[in-house]
């Protein structure tokens, strides 16, 4: 049977321990550092579609978006489904493309939606229900809005989610990203 006697130096001990884990600390910062500033950049914007579908679910979401953030959204093309309505001041090729949005829980509703522009909107009565592809553009209607320059308008029928709720609780603004 062998036996050793070993007698440790609690201080030599404690400033060994203290000497690894600054080592350890100083090798941690630095490959942070190497991370940061020396590894290549990842291009973290979401590519966006070449048209954008709007839907019942996200309607007033992207309305809030477009409205909040023109500038972002200019030149972006978007489809969407909604009904002609007309306001007294609208000249022959301007309607809202409206939506009905539940505002109460007695089903009150307000008409929501964008500001077109078409050079044929006066062949579509108001109340029709139409599918249109267009852009965004800066428009000006009593102050500067979105306006969506119609490309191609079609009449369809009413959808079977007719009506649009407010935006989300949760809603984030996002840059075109439908």
């Amino acid at each position: 049977m062998f036996i050793c006697n070993v007698k440790l130096d609690h201080k030599f001990v404690f400033k060994i321990g203290f000497v690894c884990l600054f080592i350890i600390v100083l090798v941690l910062a630095g490959f942070s550092i190497y991370k940061i500033f020396y590894t290549e950049r990842v291009n973290d914007v979401i590519p966006t579609p070449d048209v954008s579908n709007i839907t019942a679910n996200n309607y007033t979401n992207i309305l809030k978006s477009v409205h909040d953030n023109l500038e972002e959204h200019i030149g972006q093309k978007i489809h969407f489904t909604g009904y002609v309505y007309r306001v007294y001041d609208f000249n022959e090729t301007q309607f809202v493309l409206a939506r009905n949005m539940v505002v109460s829980s007695d089903n009150q509703t307000l008409v929501v939606g964008f500001l077109c522009n078409y050079k044929n909107a006066s062949e579509f009565s108001d109340n029709t229900w139409v599918e249109i592809t267009g852009k965004i553009t800066k428009g000006d209607y009593h102050g500067d809005i979105p306006v969506i320059e119609i490309q191609e308008m079609k009449t369809c029928n009413k959808p079977d989610e007719e009506f649009v709720y407010p935006p989300d609780d949760m809603y984030i603004p996002t840059s075109a990203l439908f």
